[in-house]
């Protein structure tokens, strides 16, 4: 059996990437922030349906603790799958802040980067020696970082982290291809999930206009993305690597 890591699985497009990638027939272990109530739920969701998961704590933005989550997957997969590699790698763990570039705190930059860049760097890192040849990376990035998509005051620093994440994506799949890794990202439009704070919920007036920009007529959905998330570390995109695919519903077109 192939196994997947995906971070940030506790909710939105890390929980439905960890669901769809199950539902192939692949193992995962799958991580969480501060809700472990959620990463717990996506793991019992995932056992219901007759998979395999493993739910782990990881703060996506300490680097620090890299080596230990290392140390504890390769324990996990020693007792759960009795393997000593993985296949998969999703680095989705993220979080969103707006504010315009004259208001922005250095700690708030710095959060950004920690979390959206500098965390899937070095995870990718840590996590390589463990992973498999001819396996795959998915990075999530942003619809934000994208040149042909209009741009929204206040997302400056956000979108800059998932440019350079945009860039890193295809260094990865440059620097990998030798050991058949294949790397690539997804760009997602607005999507129905909690990030900033549960801005649809709390905000539901500002979702018939992001609608209207849309081609398909309506925001995205966590299992839009998701699905796009488990094709692209399967088999039948074994010749897609260090592409950036937009999954928007054609916002902005």
């Amino acid at each position: 059996m192939q196994v997947a890591i995906v971070t940030g699985a506790s909710s939105g497009i890390g929980q439905s990437a960890a669901i769809e990638i199950a539902r192939r027939g692949t193992g995962v272990v799958l991580t969480y922030g501060r809700n472990r109530r959620g990463g717990l739920e996506t793991a019992a969701a995932i056992e219901k349906a007759g998979g395999t998961a493993v739910a782990l704590p990881l703060d996506a933005g300490d680097t620090g603790t890299f080596a230990a989550f290392r140390d504890t997957v390769a324990g996990v997969l020693r007792d759960t799958w009795q393997r000593d590699t993985f296949d998969c790698l999703v680095n989705n763990a993220g979080f969103s802040r707006t504010s315009l570039i004259e208001d922005t705190t250095e700690e708030e930059f710095d959060q950004l980067m920690r979390v959206l860049l500098k965390g899937p760097y070095f995870l990718t890192q840590s996590l390589l020696p463990l992973m498999a040849d001819g396996g795959a990376v998915v990075n999530t990035s942003s619809s934000s970082a994208a040149a042909r998509t209009g741009l929204e005051p206040g997302y400056a620093a956000y979108a800059s982290m998932k440019g350079g994440l945009d860039v890193l994506t295809r260094y990865m799949a440059k620097e990998f291809a030798p050991r058949g890794i294949r790397v690539n990202a997804v760009s997602p439009g607005p999507v129905r999930t909690r990030i900033a704070g549960d801005a649809f919920t709390r905000f539901p007036e500002v979702v018939p206009a992001l609608a209207a920009r849309t081609a398909l007529g309506r925001i995205g959905e966590p299992g839009d993305i998701g699905a796009v998330i488990a094709a692209l570390v399967s088999g039948e995109s074994r010749w897609i690597t260090a592409q950036n695919i937009g999954v928007s519903g054609g916002y902005d077109l």
